[in-house]
């Protein structure tokens, strides 16, 4: 079977098929500036270290190589959090201690050791972008929904994100839940995440084996 490398957006998301990665993205996806900003960062931080794991996969002894890894990653994440610090100060200072935990993130030593270090830059490379796509579109798409339904607003801060100051979002519910913002909400936003994922994926199913058993009977 073919590897698809848009497998990590749906099919085999770190997120929400994988379970990786659950510490930040429960922890900072209370906003959708939050989410996509954790989201930005990881993907940076991924698709970097896959291509370099994969360029220097020929130099690495076995022994040594989740140190050299691990190594790798966090001299990432530090120019990442310089980039956040120089240029989205809000941001950086919103997500706080989230952006140099990316280095523990095992979503990204998974791919460094399951994919990187045995293909090659372009397919590494490639695979990066795939996985850590799907991670931040998670990260964005579970703190627009707390947001939402925690706050009643949409966008808040999302002025930090381009080095701005945060903003109170666009107030589009009275109220909300609280308890979605707090960490049991973050728990069952997740929950009902991974739910909608496999109902999706249940019906497709369903209509694909539709699909394949109907066929015969019409060439028939």
């Amino acid at each position: 079977m073919t590897y698809r490398y848009s497998s990590g957006l749906w099919e085999d998301n770190p997120g929400l098929v994988q379970l990786l990665g659950l510490c930040p993205l429960l922890a900072v996806t209370t906003t959708f500036a939050n989410g996509i900003g954790l989201g930005i960062a990881t993907l940076l931080v991924l698709t970097a270290s896959n291509v370099l794991v994969s360029a220097a996969r020929g130099l690495l002894i076995r022994e040594i190589r989740i140190p050299v890894y691990v190594l790798i990653i966090a001299s990432l994440v530090t120019c990442v959090e310089l980039l956040f610090e120089a240029f989205a100060p809000a941001l950086d200072r919103s997500l706080g201690i989230f952006i140099p935990l990316i280095v523990t993130n095992c979503a990204i030593v998974a791919r460094a050791e399951l994919f990187a270090s045995r293909n090659g830059v372009v397919p590494s490379l490639l695979d990066g972008l795939g996985m850590g796509s799907g991670f931040a579109l998670l990260l964005a798409g579970l703190g627009a929904f707390r947001e939402l339904a925690g706050q009643g607003t949409v966008f808040a801060g999302v002025g930090a994100l381009v080095g701005g100051e945060p903003g109170a979002g666009i107030t589009l519910l009275p109220g909300g839940w609280l308890l979605l913002l707090l960490p049991p909400g973050a728990f069952m936003s997740l929950a009902l995440a991974i739910a909608l994922k496999n109902l999706i994926d249940a019906r497709r199913s369903a209509r694909l084996g539709a699909g394949s058993l109907r066929r015969p009977a019409q060439r028939s």
